[in-house]
């Protein structure tokens, strides 16, 4: 193992590694000038490891001024001149401008609907596609949330996990339908509501030529090849083609940029600074190759963003593939252009089965960020808060980005997101993981906009199979529900009900 050198330049450490070892990073897809890079960042201070402990953070609640509640409809109140201002910048007719009361105007949700679906030519839908469906279809992992429920639903559950193994995440069922037949993916169904809400533009607007809602996403060396396949598949499939053909536009072919491997690093037993680990499974210049965290998509996908920017694309949706209630919604798009605002967040009140993940907290400096649970915030903290009663917003991992805020900027978030560095035991050996947060990025903007969003209606997600099966309309059937807490069965109920909203709604199935 080749320990680091002296020599520092540019804020870095120079590291030198054996031939042999960068024979075998380069093999396995790793970036290996990134992966010194992270080194340097973590043995220069420019970030910390995350690890949870020391004083709880301060919770924001309902009343927080910060929080926009989006769980019943809003109003907007702007200054008339401001409104006019946005609507002169964008483009946007005068005549949705209501009548002025004292120098002021308001807009309610049919309105702000309206607004944003016209703006639709300047705003963009990415995905963060995540790897396989390994973690999503592990057994014990999907036991650990709730033996009852698993054992109530192992049915489904050996069906989908069959059709699901090996395969990308967002290809695999988004639900399990009440016969027990197979939904469409997780990315069929995000394709579709986009054809559909192009569709709405160009009925609204008469506007039957203009490019909009361009797709875009983060893949893995893992990922990209069978999703390309399944993309070439989905421009023949019946839910998509007609809407291709109609709304002119065709998110099969999508812009993005696949995300390279990170090396892992020496465990904290073997001191510091961290260097890379070398002896994975015993053998000398062996390493390992691991994702480096859905944060390294402001780095990866920088010319994607700049691209776009340059298309004259002024707002970028982000957000997880698997989560089902993650779409373009053209009242969010309305508040962050007439409120001028850097991004704006979602989260929704935390329910039982929202246990992998992050809250909304409050910095030391008092600015609002995402505390991962398990890395920056103690588990028994969350906990203890929720025994109190309080209300905790868990963060739905959807941003809307304005491009004119984050383009300037890319070149520096790589290194300005905290590094999240983890210690791990496993069949390779005791080594340590380097990730960064994509939601870590709340903390390094000016005042973004946290919308307090319905669950059932914006977070239908799924970290493990098991979630999605409770959300589905298979969902738990009444005779094998014994054992299983009164707080998980309701919040199942309520999501499984929000679901087959969507997929009526949003989704038009």
């Amino acid at each position: 193992m080749e320990r680091a050198g002296e020599r520092r330049y540019d804020g870095r450490m120079s590291i030198e590694l054996s031939p042999a070892l960068r024979e075998d990073l380069s093999r396995k897809g790793v970036d290996i000038d990134r992966t010194i890079s992270v080194i340097g960042l973590l043995e220069n201070g420019a970030a910390g490891s995350g690890a949870p402990g020391g004083a709880a953070p301060r919770i924001p609640g309902a009343a927080d001024a910060r929080i926009i509640d989006r769980t019943s409809e809003l109003q907007l109140t702007l200054v008339e001149r401001e409104a006019r201002r946005a609507f002169s910048e964008f483009d946007l007719p005068k005549s949705l401008i209501p009548e002025a009361h004292g120098g002021c105007v308001r807009f309610g949700e049919p309105e702000l609907s309206r607004i944003g679906t016209l703006l639709f030519p300047r705003v963009a839908y990415g995905v963060l596609n995540g790897g396989s469906a390994t973690s999503y279809i592990d057994r014990k992992k999907n036991r650990e949330l709730d033996a009852a429920a698993f054992e109530a639903l192992k049915e489904e559950f050996d069906a989908a996990a069959a059709l699901s193994k090996n395969a990308p995440k967002g290809v695999t069922p988004a639900f399990v339908g009440e016969d027990g037949g197979m939904g469409p993916s997780f990315l069929q169904l995000k394709m579709r509501s986009l054809l559909l809400r192009a569709i709405d533009y160009r009925k609204l607007s008469g506007d039957a030529a203009s490019p909009l809602l361009p797709f875009f996403q983060m893949t893995s060396g893992g990922t990209d090849a069978p999703l390309r396949e399944a993309y070439r598949n989905y421009a023949c499939d019946p839910l998509l083609a007609p809407l291709i053909e109609e709304a002119g536009i065709d998110p099969t072919e999508p812009l993005g940029a696949v995300q390279p491997l990170l090396a892992a690093l020496t465990h904290s037993e073997e001191g510091m600074p961290r260097r890379v680990f070398s002896k994975a499974w015993g053998k000398t210049d062996e390493g390992l190759a691991l994702p480096g965290g859905h944060g390294e998509n402001f780095r990866v996908l920088a010319p994607v963003y700049r691209e776009l920017k340059a298309r004259g694309i002024r707002w970028a949706y982000l957000g997880n593939v698997d989560n089902s209630g993650y779409t373009v919604d053209p009242v969010s798009v309305a508040l962050v252009a007439l409120k001028g605002a850097s991004a704006a967040f979602e989260a929704a009140w935390k329910t039982p089965v929202d246990v992998k993940g992050g809250i909304f907290a409050e910095r030391a400096d008092g600015r609002l960020s995402v505390a991962e649970i398990g890395q920056s915030v103690d588990k028994a903290a969350v906990a203890a808060a929720e025994a109190e009663g309080k209300p905790i917003l868990f963060n739905c991992a959807t941003g809307l980005f304005d491009l004119d805020v984050l383009v300037p900027r890319l070149d520096r978030i790589a290194d300005e997101l905290p590094i999240r560095v983890s210690d791990q035991d496993k069949e390779a050996g005791r080594y340590a993981q380097a990730e960064q947060n994509t939601w870590d990025i709340v903390g390094l903007l000016e005042n973004p906009l946290v919308f307090a969003v319905a669950k059932e209606k914006r977070f239908i997600a799924a970290k493990m199979l098991l979630e999605t099966l409770l959300t589905s309309p298979c969902g738990i059937k009444a005779d094998r529900a014994e054992g299983i807490g009164a707080g998980l069965r309701d919040a199942a109920a309520r999501l499984r009900s929000g679901f087959a909203s969507l997929l009526r709604g949003e989704y038009r199935l």
